[in-house]
């Protein structure tokens, strides 16, 4: 139950996106630097969050990247879908001649396992981690966004 380094960053740039007045963008170097990681790799993950359509990119001297969904509608489960992919992550190694995939009495488990987190994480939203953010944090941003 391992997510990507590019997830732990789509998340936080959604969240980093969403403390910023209506409107505003922000260039992908401040992003990059709040977050401590490279603006070539950011732009990675990011490119992800434009096709999934959570943000927008700009281009011109007041260019960046904008937030274009609800918060109330955007839960973990959209964002981690859109950097790795819906596929589970456990695949049975007996699934051959004798186990088929529908036989596999660890991968029941392990289904069962995925399918709750998978449910727990469509029930939390970004709009539910903006109200546990402090202030540091949104003159933080703010500042890195001016």
């Amino acid at each position: 139950m391992k997510y990507s380094k590019a997830t732990n960053y789509a998340l936080h740039t959604i969240v980093y996106l969403a403390l910023l007045p209506s409107g505003k963008t922000i260039g992908v170097k401040p992003l990059a630097e709040v977050q401590k990681v490279s603006p070539t790799y950011l732009s990675k993950v990011l490119t992800n969050l434009v096709k999934a359509g959570f943000i927008e990119s700009s281009t011109g001297v007041k260019g960046g990247y904008t937030l274009v969904k609800d918060v109330r509608d955007i839960t973990f489960l959209d964002v981690i879908h859109a950097i790795e992919g819906t596929a589970f992550s456990f695949h049975c190694s007996l699934e051959n001649a004798v186990h088929d995939k529908h036989n596999c009495f660890i991968g029941h488990v392990m289904n069962e396992a995925e399918r709750k987190k998978e449910e727990y994480l469509r029930a939390q939203t970004i709009a539910n981690v903006l109200r546990q953010v402090d202030q540091e944090i949104v003159d933080y941003i703010m500042n890195a966004a001016n």
